[in-house]
């Protein structure tokens, strides 16, 4: 009987190991777990009165983790001191550290920063609070924050409220109530008692919740918020199964107003003026860097050489913030220490711009004769690479010197639109050109002619130079500058320039006619690629933006209310109550095509300014896409691995 059990024994392992290998992971790889943690119980229980214990413990029906608490976890009132935030097993637990306040209402607003362990699905919008006192407030503030210069929803930023209604409240004293937006911009402020408050929004860089650096992203609303709340009916659907509805039942819930507050963030512009740096890269210049620009240069001085008709000064953005000199003397840039004194405004403890003077010692990164060393190994390396070719190649000539040339990009695009131009950009100052060694010429069949055109120095840099003609749809050009035509700071000239170039036809552009209603008398659009990026900018003007001569592709659109008529966006002021320029976009992005004009009508008001932007263009995408398209790749995952079954 022995062997004969023992013989069953074995035969069942065998069965048992079998029926394992082929059963392991189903080919479909089962289905994924998406339910949260569900909540359980909680010390002191939620909305309970007289807590002051500092201590809130939370439990849930499973095994639980914390995502970022410390950024997604709101508390109100806000806590100076940062408190201490844990999982624990199946439970949240939070300490307080500041002291607690008396009949105040308690509320802590997790986001989605409760997870569970093993799949990370978070409990969205789970809320929890309590009172210290004998009453719990229950209103709610909610909105939205944009950014005012693209309306790009802003998430993580903190929003608040004041009861205090002096302006003075948002710079000097924390705020009151807080919540956060969330990847949409959206945010919800509860727990709020009946009342008048002012609401603000802020990137609370020190966390002190108050607006106190200049550096610091605000927003805030002109009006004053005031609370409410209204009945409502909703329909809830029962089900019989996943597929089957039951019935649909209404039920009467309260809804907190308002809950449409639109914030519109903005950074001030800092007019703190102060000398940040010098720096000289190379001998031949040096560049002074200041916090903010100002009307005028700074005043400079040579302490150990003359600094008269020594420059030639360069901004490249057109402002004094960043300020270029080129050394024109020789003998001077060789000088390895070149010590000055410059005088500028400097903004005081009082915000008043007075004079300061200070005095710099300017070394370059490599000296001159280091400079000299290195250009000569690097000529010595070309000669020995030259002598190697010419032992190869004994039956060829000797090669001459080659001769330095100044360099120059040329942008000439061999496929020009016909509103371009041509462009000349140069590494150092040019001292002269000779416009008479240029030559425009047009491809009349198998000959070319001479045209007029326009050559001149860039407005906003120094060392860049456009010509414009009238080119015609279709034909061909030739653009050609003699050899020595121009002539660099440093002595070398440039070699001999030709680009042929050929303009575009009519019917290998679109069109795009906007018919605006709602806009300021002073506006401007500005013609948008896929990647919010600015094309094109027009005024607008009876009502219309014309954009002529588009190349194919997607295009989108935003409309400026130019208050001041400067033609660029303005950002706002708090201390002077000046709201931001308003922005609005079109809420579509086009297709244009070649040889199509599209015609729109574009009410700049008729949907909310939270509403306008099209996703295509957003930069900041919703939470809830990123982990739908993790799930799904996870899913794929799952399901390859799975199929594989031993």
């Amino acid at each position: 009987m022995k062997p004969f059990f023992r013989r069953l024994l074995w035969g069942v392992a065998i069965v048992a190991v079998l029926y394992s290998c082929a059963s392991v992971g189903r080919i479909e790889g089962g289905p994924y777990d998406e339910t949260p943690p569900r909540f359980i119980s909680g010390t002191p229980t939620p909305g309970a009165l007289h807590y002051r214990k500092g201590k809130l413990s939370i439990e849930f029906d499973e095994f639980i983790k914390l995502d970022k608490p410390n950024e997604k976890i709101v508390i109100s009132p806000p806590q100076v001191q940062q408190p201490e935030i844990k999982s624990n097993g199946k439970k949240v637990v939070i300490t307080l550290q500041d002291t607690m306040k008396a009949n105040t209402t308690y509320t802590f607003d997790f986001g989605d920063a409760i997870q569970d362990n093993n799949e990370g699905n978070p409990l969205e919008n789970f809320f929890y609070s309590f009172s210290t006192g004998d009453r719990l407030d229950s209103m709610a503030v909610a909105g939205t924050v944009l950014n005012a210069a693209n309306l790009e929803p802003i998430k993580g930023m903190l929003v608040g409220l004041h009861a205090n209604l002096e302006d003075s409240a948002f710079t000097k004293l924390p705020l009151e109530r807080v919540g956060r937006t969330d990847s949409r911009g959206r945010f919800s402020i509860r727990g709020v008692a009946p009342g008048k408050y002012r609401i603000y929004a802020l990137q609370d860089a020190d966390q002190n919740f108050a607006y106190s650096q200049p550096t610091e992203v605000i927003a805030f609303n002109d009006s004053v918020i005031i609370p409410t709340m209204e009945p409502r009916m909703r329909q809830d659907t029962t089900w019989i199964d996943s597929l089957t509805v039951d019935t649909i039942v209404e039920r009467q819930y309260t809804h907190y107003l308002p809950d449409d507050v639109l914030l519109r963030a903005f950074k001030e512009i800092s007019f703190s003026q102060r000398f940040l740096k010098s720096e000289r890269l190379t001998p031949e210049k040096f560049s002074l860097y200041f916090a903010a620009p100002a009307d005028t240069l700074p005043l400079l001085k040579g302490l150990n050489f003359d600094e008269k008709d020594a420059f030639i000064v360069e901004q490249p953005t057109g402002r004094n913030d960043t300020i270029h000199y080129w050394i024109k003397d020789s003998l001077l840039y060789k000088q390895d220490s070149l010590r000055m004194s410059i005088t500028y405004l400097y903004t005081d403890s009082l915000k008043q711009l007075v004079p300061r003077t200070d005095t710099l010692n300017v070394l370059p990164k490599l000296s001159y004769a280091k400079q000299q060393k290195q250009k000569q190994e690097a000529k010595e390396k070309e000669q020995k690479e030259r002598e190697k070719r010419k032992k190869k190649q004994k039956e060829e000539a000797e090669e001459p010197e080659p001769t330095e040339f100044l360099a120059v990009d040329v942008y000439a695009p061999s496929t020009l639109d016909v509103y371009d131009y041509l462009t000349l950009s140069f590494p150092e100052p040019v001292v002269s050109m000779d416009t008479a060694a240029f030559h425009v010429k047009l491809k009349v069949d198998s000959l070319w002619k001479e045209i007029p055109f326009d050559f001149e120095r860039d407005s906003l840099d120094l060392r860049r130079y456009n010509l414009y003609a009238e080119w015609q749809f279709g034909e061909t050009y030739s653009f050609e500058v003699d050899s020595a035509a121009i002539h660099g700071l440093y002595g070398l000239f440039t070699d001999k320039i030709k680009k042929e170039v050929k303009v575009k036809k009519p019917e290998e552009y679109g069109q795009i006619f906007f018919n605006v209603h709602g806009a300021d008398s002073v506006a401007f659009v500005e013609l948008l690629d896929g990647q919010d990026k600015v094309v094109r900018t027009v005024p607008v003007v009876d009502g219309k933006a014309d954009f002529y001569y588009l190349n194919p592709g997607k295009y989108g659109a935003r409309l400026i209310s130019d208050t001041n008529g400067n033609g660029v966006w303005d950002t706002g002021n708090y201390a002077e109550k000046r709201q931001p320029e308003s922005v609005y976009y079109y809420p579509m992005v086009l297709e244009l095509k070649a040889n199509f004009d599209l015609t729109q009508e574009w009410d700049i008001h008729d949907r909310p300014l939270d509403r306008q932007k099209p996703d295509e263009l957003k930069k900041q995408k919703p939470d809830e896409n990123k982990k739908k398209q993790s799930r799904n790749k996870n899913n794929r995952n799952g399901n390859s691995s799975r199929g594989r079954g031993y």
